[in-house]
């Protein structure tokens, strides 16, 4: 179940369209690891770097399975890194803090 619904997020964030990110070119990016536990499969992380994609501030991310390891470019002025594991927490996931971020 957690499964189908999450894919269907992933379509929806697809159909609709990618954010625009051209405001966000010029502004001095923070890069964050964080531990995710839930991936089921290759499709939960690259359907969480879709969702993430589509969140302001983020410039891109790149998770890993089976590894659980989500890293994410970000602009601390449009999003907070407690933002981003709460968003990431609300898609079904759990997550923590990285040592290696």
């Amino acid at each position: 179940m957690f499964r189908r619904n999450f894919l269907q997020l992933i379509t929806l964030a697809s159909a609709s369209g990618l954010a625009s990110i051209e405001s966000l070119a010029a502004e001095p990016a923070q890069i964050a690891t964080f531990q995710v536990k839930g991936f089921s499969c290759i499709t939960c992380a690259t359907g969480l770097d879709t969702m993430l994609g589509r969140q302001r501030g983020i410039k891109s991310s790149k998770s890993t399975f089976p590894e659980g390891v989500v890293t994410v470019c970000f602009i601390p002025g449009h999003i907070t890194e407690e933002r981003i594991v709460a968003f990431i927490a609300e898609l079904g996931f759990t997550v923590t803090r990285s040592a290696r971020g």
